[in-house]
């Protein structure tokens, strides 16, 4: 990790320029550790990260400069949102997602203060606030008006389709979905960079992700079944343990209770593997949903429950 900081170290011209770079590699850096490393363990770490952004921005000669780093802040404060609240923080996470907002404001930057206020929503959504998160998405849009990226549109339409899942509200998650489709469809065909601040391309398989999300929300078999379920379960650990869970809240809708299970207790391997509140507390939401005479498959689940506290 020294590596790349190193070699972006400030030059005498330009000393808060490089000092944002490299306090951004760092956040990038502490990012690729998070796919497999508890974030338990990195959370210290991106604390006293943090506290080192502040401080510089604290000396920074010039608005421009300040504007620079209260990007950096952002950026590294919406990060230590997701560990919070991989930890299971809720609390936290929206301390932390809030306070990315408002340094991204801070930056005079639109298209980060877009990206923030999108991610909050995204949090919100997840967290059952649907109002709330929908409210945060419109916002979003407003903050970019109507010359806002071809990505944008995709991922803030998909985040609005969470939001109307958790509001209960099938047929207007399924249009958000459908339009977020049809967005993401072309930037797949183009192959091109995606506009910072977003990290990764949005595909139709995120899209595709999505669905299984919200018709888990929404207890839709037909939407967490129908799609390409090999396909989805790739990439980051936690986050495929996250969508395995969701995976099996839909065969559990159908009836299917054993290979609800089987599929539950390989994403709770997961989340005991790295220490994650998220996915356990996941994982005894999707056991609440089955009230009858447990086989035992779901024994054995609990007794792997049983316990655990994170």
């Amino acid at each position: 990790m020294a590596a790349p900081i190193l070699a972006a170290a400030p030059d005498a011209h330009d000393t808060a320029g490089g000092q944002a770079a490299a306090l951004r590699l760092t956040t990038s850096a502490y990012r690729r550790l998070d796919g497999t490393t508890p974030s338990r363990d990195l959370a210290d770490a991106v604390d006293g990260h943090i506290r080192l952004i502040q401080a510089i921005t604290r000396t920074a000669a010039s608005d421009a400069d300040r504007a620079r780093l209260a990007a950096v802040g952002s950026e590294a404060a919406s990060f230590a949102g997701w560990l919070a609240w991989d930890k299971g923080d809720y609390a936290s996470a929206r301390s932390w997602y809030g306070g990315a907002v408002k340094a991204a404001r801070a930056s005079c930057n639109a298209l980060l203060t877009a990206y923030q206020t999108g991610t909050l929503a995204q949090f919100e959504a997840h967290a059952g606030n649907g109002v709330e998160a929908l409210n945060l998405a419109r916002r979003a849009r407003r903050v970019l008006g109507e010359k806002r990226p071809a990505v944008a549109d995709a991922w803030l339409s998909s985040v609005e389709a969470l939001g109307h899942a958790a509001a209960g509200e099938r047929r207007r998650a399924d249009q958000a979905l459908t339009a977020s489709r049809a967005a993401a469809e072309p930037l797949a065909a183009e192959q091109e960079p995606v506009p910072w601040p977003w990290m990764f391309s949005f595909t139709p398989d995120k899209v595709a992700a999505c669905r299984v999300t919200c018709g888990a929300r929404l207890g839709l078999p037909e939407w967490v079944l129908g799609e390409d379920v090999e396909a989805l379960t790739t990439g980051h650990s936690k986050q495929r343990a996250l969508l395995v869970l969701d995976i099996a809240a839909g065969h559990l809708a159908g009836g299917r209770v054993e290979a609800a299970f089987a599929l539950a207790s390989r994403a709770l391997d997961t989340g005991l593997r790295y220490r994650s509140g998220r996915i356990v507390e996941r994982a005894r939401g999707r056991r609440s949903l089955t009230t009858s005479s447990p086989p035992k498959v779901v024994r054995d689940f609990d007794e792997r429950l049983h316990g655990v506290y994170l």
